[in-house]
């Protein structure tokens, strides 16, 4: 959902307007009728701990690096022009 609103329903309904854009709508803030800024939700990451990473990669799949890079070789032109 996106919705335009002035400067001065920004100033006034601050609360209810970051209200909507953490539940996922775009809000264009205009001045004087001209889109000025855009306010959207914020990308969230989740945080992996490092015991999650180590886990995972000693059960990732073992890489022969001779054949990984002999394929990459057979996609890329390594030769600069």
């Amino acid at each position: 959902m996106s919705k335009t609103i002035s400067q001065r329903e920004l100033r006034n309904q601050s609360g209810k307007v970051l209200r909507d854009v953490a539940g996922g709508a775009s809000v264009t803030i205009t001045s004087r009728g001209t889109p000025v800024a855009e306010l959207r939700p914020a990308a969230r990451t989740k945080s992996i701990s490092k015991h999650e990473i180590v886990r995972y990669l000693k059960s990732a799949p073992k890489i022969d690096a001779k054949r990984f890079r002999e394929d990459v070789d057979s996609i890329v032109d390594q030769d600069v022009r």
